[in-house]
This record gives structure tokens, C-alpha cells and sequence, in this order.
């Protein structure tokens, strides 16, 4: 058994094939993402589970795991890669019964990415002999971008957020940021001393809520470098890039969903948006036409009244109600997506603040049901 995809390898048709003493199986630990995650962004695989299942249903030792699809990815720059690096692998486990020369003659004769499908096949068959040499391999090829590596600490993780508020904005709005987490801090450290619960939740959140995506934000993510970078690791050759966007001054709605019909753009639409981009400091004023929109107003809305609740919890935290804070604290983290979609969480959202501010504001203070992170 090949198993290129975790989730089809444990599914009960596939496992119905299987044979403890009969069957080896070669699989991809890598999940990928299912129709699921499209409904339901909490939704969670239970990859523990899925293994587990193969396993027995092979027996014994008789099942190999492997992160292929991030290997593939970052030797070969695609992850559709990955298949034949699973082949590479199971072949040189003994298990594929042809030869090396017929499976590389059978590459060439399919005339498809036949320098990337035959390197996948040699990379997988190294996998089997030495993984960790592979994964090394790897690392060196495919560094994750800088805006990819988790902070060290709670001020690696603020000193990096004011950073982008200035690149998304300016100087004074990400001042803004800094300012209020350090009162955040002082009244944290003085009601809970060594815990980084509270400041870790409103630095994560205020700040997404201030860099709220925009027209001009999108634009500059387009158009800063990073992204085009990026595209072009992952293709060979000459490629067109094409956008599907939906912009809001006069994208139609669909009939069906009511939500807006995106549209598909060529790559002329990038020098629009390094314009737009540049007129990013103009969000918020009287001459930013997207600023009237009632979407905008809700956005920074949004963020007066997040500082206005992280206000009150400066006012009155105390060690009986840090837990219900942090809670508070971190509502922003359930509101998802744009336009209708992220309307639909901020009413769920809007619910959920009003029942924990009456818990915080209770006389004397009431515990939450969060666990409070404490430094050793």
C-alpha cells in the first residue's frame, strides 16, 4: 500500500484491502486539507487516530511513516512531487516489483515534469535509506519566510507585530499597539506576577484586529516582494498569473449566495495594486474612499471597542478574575474570514463578550475556565 494521503489511507475502503502479516504500507503523514476545513475552521483531523488504524490493520511494524509531502515540497518546489517520492521510497523498501530503469523509462515516456518526477523517485528512495539526511537536505532548500518563524518570547512576539503595524500603516499607529500592551503588562504583572497570559492574548489580538485586510493591505502583501518571490519557487518556466477578486466598488453579488462574485484578473492588476498600496496612509481619513463603506466602519470599530474593553480590564484585573480576562481578551481570535462570512462570527462573538464581561465585572471577581500560563 502506497499511501499518498493519510486521510484516504485509513479510510474503511482501504483498510478493508489490508492484511496483518500480508500487507506493507508505505504512507504520507502530511495532511491535506479536506472540503472540511472549508466549513468548519476548528475542524481537526485526528492524525494519532488515522495511523493508528493503518497500523493495525497491517500489523506489527509493517507500516512506514514519512513527512513526504513536506519533503517533496521543499527538495522539488511542488507537492505534486510527493507521489512519486512515495514511490522512490516503497521501491527501495523492496516493495514495488519492476525495475529502477522501467520506472525512470515510464517517467520519460509519460513526457510529464520528467526531470522533477525522476529526482522525486531518487529523493524517495534516499528517504528510505537515510530520512534524516533527507530532511536536512530539505531545510537547506526550503527556508520558511521570516514571516513563517514563531517569537522566542512574548517580546520577540510585540517587538514583530509593531514592526508590521508600521509597515502597514505608520510610525504613531504602531506606537499605538506598543503603548497599550505596555499597560497591559505593568497591570498583568502587578496582578498576576510571572504570568504572560493576559499580555500574549491582547498582543495577539489587538493586533489583528489593527491590521485588519483591507483594500490597501491587500495590495501590499500582493506587491511587497514576498509574495511574487514565493510564486516563483514554486513553478518552473514561465507562468501566468492570474487573481480572483472580488473589489468592492463594483463587484456584482451572486444571485444565489448573495455574497460577492469574484472576478478573475490578469497580472496587470499587481501594478494597480503597488499603487494602491502606496495610498495605504489614507485609510481611515476623510479621503480614503473605501473608509465610508459600512464594512470598513465596522472594522475599525472593531478596534475601539477591543481598547476600550482591554481599558476596563487594566481597571479591574485582579488574581480572581485573570483567567475570565484572558478569556476575554482572546474573543477576537474566533472571528474568521471577510465580508459575510466574518459577519456571521461577530454576532457568535458579540454573544460570547457579553457573558464574560458580566463574569469579569462580578463583585469580587470570578475564575474562567482557561488555564493560566505562569513562567517557571
Amino acid at each position: 500500500m502506497i499511501g499518498c494521503d493519510l486521510i484516504v489511507t485509513a479510510s474503511d475502503e482501504a483498510l478493508a484491502k489490508m492484511q496483518a502479516g500480508a500487507t506493507r504500507a508505505v504512507v504520507n503523514a502530511d495532511l491535506a486539507p479536506t472540503g472540511d476545513f472549508t466549513r468548519d475552521p476548528d475542524f481537526a483531523v485526528p492524525a494519532n487516530d488515522l495511523s493508528t488504524a493503518i497500523r493495525e490493520a497491517c500489523g506489527g511494524d509493517a507500516a512506514d511513516f514519512v513527512d513526504a509531502g513536506t519533503l517533496a515540497t521543499a527538495l522539488l518546489g511542488d507537492a505534486i512531487a510527493t507521489n512519486l517520492f512515495m514511490v522512490g521510497m516503497a521501491w527501495q523498501k523492496g516493495l514495488v516489483p519492476v525495475g529502477r530503469e522501467s520506472i525512470l523509462r515510464a517517467i520519460v515516456l509519460n513526457a510529464t515534469a520528467v526531470e522533477s518526477n525522476q529526482s522525486a523517485f531518487e529523493w524517495g528512495r534516499r528517504a528510505a535509506v537515510d530520512l534524516a539526511a533527507v530532511r536536512k537536505a530539505a531545510a537547506g532548500q526550503g527556508a520558511a519566510p521570516e514571516s513563517h518563524r514563531l517569537s522566542a518570547d512574548v517580546d520577540e512576539a510585540i517587538a514583530r507585530r509593531r514592526g508590521e503595524l508600521a509597515r502597514y500603516q505608520d510610525g504613531k499607529y504602531a506606537a499605538r499597539y506598543a503603548g497599550r500592551l505596555a499597560r497591559v503588562r505593568e497591570a498583568e504583572a502587578a496582578a498576576m506576577p510571572g504570568s504572560t497570559a493576559l499580555t500574549e492574548a491582547v498582543a495577539r489580538c489587538l493586533f489583528k484586529l489593527m491590521a485588519y485586510k483591507d483594500e490597501y493591505e491587500v495590495a501590499r502583501l500582493y506587491t511587497d516582494g514576498e509574495f511574487l518571490s514565493r510564486v516563483s519557487g514554486q513553478f518552473e518556466g514561465e507562468f501566468r498569473l492570474v487573481l480572483h477578486l472580488a473589489p468592492p466598488l463594483w463587484a456584482r453579488a451572486d444571485p444565489a449566495t448573495g455574497e460577492p462574485r469574484k472576478t478573475a484578473f490578469g497580472p496587470w492588476m499587481l501594478k494597480a495594486m503597488a499603487l494602491l498600496a502606496r495610498c495605504r496612509r489614507l485609510r481611515g481619513t476623510a479621503f480614503d474612499p473605501f473608509g465610508y463603506s459600512e464594512e470598513r466602519r465596522g472594522e475599525r470599530l472593531l478596534v475601539t471597542e477591543y481598547e476600550a474593553t482591554v481599558e476596563e480590564i487594566i481597571g479591574r484585573l485582579a488574581p480572581a478574575n485573570h483567567a475570565t480576562a484572558v478569556e476575554l481578551a482572546s474573543l477576537p481570535d474566533e472571528i474568521r474570514g471577510f465580508g459575510p462570512v466574518k459577519a456571521r462570527h461577530l454576532d457568535r462573538v458579540a454573544e460570547r463578550r457579553s457573558v464574560l464581561l458580566a463574569r469579569f465585572r462580578e463583585p469580587g471577581g470570578v475564575g474562567g475556565t482557561k488555564a493560566v500560563k505562569v513562567a517557571a
